[in-house]
């Protein structure tokens, strides 16, 4: 059998250790299957995905120079329907009473609003730490 990078065939799961799967993909040629290419969740234990003999599909993704064949399950699997909207999500600019504001007049009250949240946000801090300074005691 050729082998083709990309490719999806059916091959038997000849050996399991720790770190993944070897699968035989035809009467000469086997591939590894890491253990990050078994299932679409993280796999701690090998062993409760794949048995020995088991018939599985999988992805060829590469052939190194030496021959070593890299192959996924998980990429051999159906891809999963990605929805997506045919228009963007409608965002409304005109709340908050800034409708008619210019660039300058929106950035100026940002600016403000800002300014207002970091002063309460010190405030609360000093306030926790016991009045935000260092006081001496009075008795020298």
């Amino acid at each position: 059998m050729l082998v083709e990078v990309g490719k999806i065939v059916e091959g038997k799961v000849s050996g399991i250790t720790n770190f993944g799967a070897f699968v035989q993909i035809s009467n000469d040629q086997t591939g590894l299957v890491h253990i990050s290419e078994v299932a679409e969740e993280y796999v701690k234990d090998i062993k409760t995905h794949l048995k020995k003999n088991q018939t599985v599909k999988v992805k060829i993704i590469s052939v190194d120079k030496n021959g070593k064949i890299s192959l996924s399950i998980k990429k051999a699997l159906d891809p999963k329907p990605v929805v997506k909207s045919s228009k963007p999500a409608e965002v409304d600019f005109s709340s908050g009473g800034t409708k008619n504001l210019s660039f300058e007049e929106l950035m100026s009250k940002f600016m403000k609003d800002s300014d207002e949240k970091l002063h309460d946000l010190k405030k609360n801090f000093e306030s926790k730490r016991g009045g935000g300074g260092y006081k001496r005691s009075a008795q020298n």
